[in-house]
């Protein structure tokens, strides 16, 4: 199940997110948030695999919020304001959706983001971090080094 938040000061454009993922059974949008500071303190709660995020909100703008979160998740902009989509790619967006946005552009993104294998990268290293654990692991250290994986005995260091 991919998780995913909705990051948005206006209740409207939150509820056609929601509606648009209806059709997306693979994602549960585990939080609403209205502004920044409730974004990060979701983000820091729920370690979501999406986020879908607006650029002006009150407080703090969806490019400060991003910047006050360490373990940053993928980030599909949803915004009434075309002049940010340059930094918006900067950041590494999934895709800049332009309000008033339909279902069709929408879809497009989360295959943009589906295509991306973000979710599949994260499972991945979950699975290297909960392997580490095991007794058997214990005698030996796995160094990832470019796109390899060696296994190194600790015989050996």
């Amino acid at each position: 199940m991919i998780k995913a938040l909705i990051i948005d000061d206006e209740p409207l454009a939150r509820s056609i997110v929601k509606e648009y993922l209806q059709d997306q059974q693979q994602i549960e949008v585990l939080q609403e948030c209205n502004d920044g500071f409730e974004g990060i303190k979701a983000i820091m709660q729920h370690q979501p695999d999406l986020i879908f995020l607006d650029i002006q909100m009150p407080k703090i703008n969806g490019f400060e919020m991003l910047e006050l979160v360490e373990q940053k998740p993928a980030v599909i902009f949803t915004t009434a304001f075309d002049e940010f989509a340059i930094r918006a790619f900067e950041t590494h967006a999934i895709d800049y959706l332009l309000k008033p946005f339909n279902k069709d552009r929408f879809d497009k993104a989360i295959e943009k983001f589906l295509r991306s294998g973000t979710v599949q990268k994260k499972n991945m290293d979950i699975m290297l971090v909960s392997s580490s654990g095991l007794p058997s692991q214990s005698e030996r250290i796995v160094v990832k080094t470019g796109g390899k994986i060696k296994i190194i005995p600790v015989t050996d260091i």
